[in-house]
């Protein structure tokens, strides 16, 4: 079934479920950005961090049960911002109260949790949308939108990497309320970056991961690697700790037959600060320090990618599209992090397990953009040989490196 289109330009009362700081990014993204819709009613616990959560953004109702927040009669969408053991339960409350409701990623735990997700929204005909702000930052976002334009031609290998000090709240910390440890918390950023730009329409096939508790005296992973090999050959790479100091380190590449496209979002960006005294306060998500060389972010917001995610989710929610980012997406990020855990234990390539595939959604994801994915073009010819590869070199000369088809014999030609 369907999620039906709602009004244009609709003013958007919404639940916000979590008061840590993912739900106070969401609120000033929602506030600020887009401030015809805002925040009607925020669940949390305690009482006293629910009560301080709503003066602060000026929220008229807050309550510490959940069941409450989500069948308010005055809000029409829910934001789950909680932590990952709550997802399934929260998304099941939105659904059978028939509200739009928006994920935090990871969508679940595991790929049997996101599935029950995936079906409970879609068996109740409402719009879902999975909230994975790192694909809607302005470089991703830029990059991605290059990459459909061909300028980079067949993308071959995407590398994504995120790493810090560890996260913020305890839960984070517990194998079992979170699913994992630094591969679920960063790496479900990592794969849907990769998605993004290999292609959503290609199918992630199998994958090999390494994984090690290395700092923190945790049963969870605290760093670990990942090769996701798609179907069309492209591979994927992703690097996540929480054993990096420095900062918060967020870095994508990209190398494909035409070109190469390389992303820092936001330690070294180009704000960079010396002081000595410190700045007596917040710097940056993850910052280690207040004091010597800072990067602080010109706009938070922004270039982590939530105020595009939200305008792009109430706008497709208004519009009756799929936005970039649906729970199928969370789903098959999900079953890529299964087969990393399934990998890491048994030091082998494992297969991505799904229980079905969709090609995905937005520009460049149709069945004819996979066939062009699946062949890489043919190569150029001279003189019935194959052209291996053409270089200018320091003389002026041109070497061209080139394979007779007859005979296998690889030589090369100048001038």
């Amino acid at each position: 079934m369907e999620p039906s289109p709602m009004n244009s330009l609709q003013n958007h009362h919404i639940t916000l479920l979590g008061t840590g700081l993912i739900g106070r990014f969401y609120c000033q993204a929602l506030h600020s950005r887009r401030s015809r819709d805002r925040v009607h009613v925020v669940f949390g616990v305690p009482a006293e961090s629910a009560a301080d959560f709503s003066r602060a953004f000026g929220i008229p109702k807050w309550t510490t049960d959940m069941a409450e927040a989500v069948r308010d009669p005055e809000t029409d969408t829910v934001i789950v911002g909680l932590p990952n053991d709550l997802h399934e339960q929260a998304v099941r409350l939105a659904a059978d109260a028939g509200k739009a409701v928006l994920c935090t990623k990871p969508l679940g735990r595991s790929a049997a949790e996101a599935r029950s997700m995936l079906e409970a929204v879609e068996k109740a005909g409402v719009f879902a949308g999975y909230l994975e702000d790192l694909c809607y930052t302005p470089k991703t976002l830029k990059a991605a939108a290059s990459i459909r334009a061909g300028a980079v031609g067949r993308v071959l290998w995407a590398r994504s990497r995120e790493t810090h000090g560890g996260p913020h709240s305890a839960w984070f910390w517990d194998v079992q309320r979170a699913g994992g440890g630094a591969i679920v918390d960063l790496g479900c950023h990592c794969i849907e970056v990769i998605r993004t730009f290999i292609g959503k329409h290609v199918r992630p096939v199998e994958v090999m991961a390494v994984s090690d508790t290395l700092v923190h005296p945790i049963e969870a992973e605290d760093s670990g690697i990942g090769l996701i090999r798609f179907e069309n050959r492209a591979i994927g790479q992703f690097e996540v700790a929480w054993t990096f100091r420095g900062g918060l380190d967020i870095r994508d590449e990209v190398a494909g037959t035409g070109g190469t496209i390389w992303l820092n979002h936001f330690l070294r960006t180009g704000f960079e600060m010396f002081t000595a005294t410190g700045l007596g306060g917040y710097v940056a998500e993850k910052a280690d320090t207040e004091k010597g060389w800072i990067f602080p972010s010109g706009d938070e917001l922004t270039e982590l990618g939530y105020a595009d995610m939200f305008a792009d989710m109430l706008d497709a929610m208004e519009n009756g599209r799929p936005p970039l980012e649906t729970f199928f997406d969370g789903y098959v990020v999900n079953a890529v992090m299964d087969a990393c855990y399934r990998s890491a234990a048994s030091r082998q390539w494992e297969p991505v397990d799904l229980f079905e595939w969709r090609q995905g959604t937005g520009p460049g994801s149709g069945p004819e953009s996979a066939a062009a994915a699946q062949e890489p073009p043919a190569a150029p010819q001279e003189d019935g040989c194959v052209l291996i590869k053409s270089e200018r070199m320091p003389d002026g000369t041109v070497k061209r490196i080139l394979r007779n088809p007859s005979t296998g014999e690889i030589f090369q030609k100048i001038g």
